[in-house]
């Protein structure tokens, strides 16, 4: 990369992360093009934007003409997720242009600035779009690449011209965040996962083990506890702890009541009391403390604005989102979560039950990969089977091709509720429609939250009655 570079090609231009890349080139001024072979909202929202967008895997049609000669004025960043044998992505790799992966492009883009870098299993697209929006209110704001669309700003991507701040969520898939430099690091969890990358636990642990070893000597390393996980941070580094009721910044006085969730968070600067989270659910502690903790550790966030600042965080889209929420005591509802993890789905569970203890709940479930269900299967059931119903779909492959033997049904035959279905993703509004549910959990990382607005209408449209 260098600083001549007027155009960018994007092979995979559909994923989130590459959406905060080809938004970030664009208010460069530069000409963005690229490659995905499914058309989304986001990708349209892109198109809208300036991307020039192809859905068809051929040179002739998916690469303008500016873009097929290698030049250093043209780079190319693809994504792991696009199959080596793309053509589009054979032309690049053979034709002598200049290729990056999404990671190191960030990792780029960043290393000028203070990055603040979220990093685990799970959590890190809350925490660091909660930790973006901390920033955001406070004088000093911040530049932001996100993994999911923060609701209300309607991106992904927060720019700033002055701040010396970059919330960046690090993704641990095939090492992609080894590339980062982190000035401050939160690490919210190391539950094993992406096994087909890592092989076993222990290398997925060593990979987080060194990408505490990036972080600048001046830096700082915030980890929750508990975790199996052994940091090995540069002298020099101050590491500091959190969870939801012990550690440097932890939880007290935890008040839930009226559809709000209170508490005062403790940490080495005193007690900031009555803090209202603006997405109220459980695990949704535990990520604002991880948010503050990487925020208040810069020095630029005065508790007022902390208190300010989680009060009015809109949420992230796929993230606990509520869809549908009918008026009085028997309305239906209807929320959708990217759980698609065991331990997160086991939280989004734990958390809707929470917030609705006596009513029905049902939840709808897409597995996401076929090597995650392989690996996880007897984890996904366990969850599943703490729902009064459960819908189960057919597995969302993703950047995989089938594996023998490996479909929803090695789940499905495992979970013990009574009450459960398998069906195809094709089926499922008129599934849900038809069950005549109380409270539905969508949950996973397909495309299945692609259909939760279509059900939802059609609920609404229906006017069926509102109680299993």
């Amino acid at each position: 990369m260098n600083d001549t570079m007027k155009r960018v090609y994007f092979v995979g231009a559909g994923g989130i992360g590459m959406a905060a890349l080809e938004r970030y080139f664009l208010s460069r001024g530069m000409s963005v093009a690229g490659y995905d072979r499914t058309e989304t909202a986001l990708t349209r929202e892109l198109e809208s934007e300036g991307v020039r967008i192809s859905y068809t895997d051929s040179v002739d049609d998916a690469v303008p003409e500016e873009f097929r000669t290698p030049s250093p004025d043209t780079l190319v960043v693809y994504t792991p997720a696009v199959p080596a044998d793309s053509e589009v992505m054979t032309f690049f790799r053979d034709g002598g242009f200049e290729l990056v992966k999404r990671a190191r492009a960030l990792g780029h883009i960043t290393e000028g600035s203070k990055a603040i870098c979220f990093a685990g299993t799970h959590g890190k697209t809350t925490t660091s779009s909660m930790a973006a929006h901390v920033l955001h209110t406070a004088p000093i704001g911040c530049n932001a690449f996100l993994g999911g669309i923060l609701l209300k700003y309607n991106s992904n991507l927060m720019l700033s011209a002055t701040s010396p701040y970059t919330v960046v969520e690090a993704d641990e898939y095939d090492r992609s965040f080894h590339q980062l430099r982190p000035y401050i690091a939160v690490i919210t969890a190391t539950d094993p996962d992406h096994l087909d990358i890592y092989g076993t636990e222990e290398a997925y642990l060593e990979s987080f083990a060194h990408f505490t070893e990036l972080i600048r000597p001046d830096g700082i390393l915030v980890v929750h506890e508990g975790l199996k996980l052994r940091p090995r941070p540069a002298d020099g580094v101050r590491v500091y702890t959190y969870s939801r009721d012990k550690g440097d910044f932890h939880a007290a006085n935890i008040r839930r009541g009226d559809g709000r969730i209170t508490f005062d968070l403790v940490w080495p600067g005193g007690v900031i009391a009555d803090i209202d989270l603006g997405v109220p659910v459980d695990i949704n502690i535990d990520n604002a403390i991880a948010a503050l903790a990487g925020t208040l550790l810069t020095g630029e966030v005065d508790p007022a604005t902390a208190r300010r600042a989680i009060a009015t965080y809109p949420g992230v889209e796929r993230r606990f989102q509520v869809h549908l929420r009918q008026p009085g005591p028997h309305g239906k509802v209807v929320i959708d979560d990217y759980a698609h993890h065991p331990d997160e789905l086991a939280s989004s569970i734990a958390s809707v039950r929470a917030l609705y203890p006596d009513r029905h709940l049902t939840v709808a479930f897409q597995p996401h990969l076929y090597t995650r269900t392989r690996d996880f299967a007897p984890e996904f059931a366990r969850a599943l089977s703490q729902a009064d119903a459960v819908v189960l779909l057919d597995i969302y492959p993703a950047r995989e091709q089938p594996i023998a033997g490996v479909t929803s049904q090695i789940i499905f035959d495992r979970i013990t509720v009574a009450d459960k279905v398998m069906i195809c993703k094709q089926d499922f509004v008129n599934t849900m429609k038809n069950r005549n549910f109380d409270i539905l959990l969508t949950a996973g990382a397909g495309d299945m939250s692609f259909m939760v607005p279509a059900l939802c209408a059609a609920v609404e449209t229906s006017g069926a009655g509102q109680t299993v």
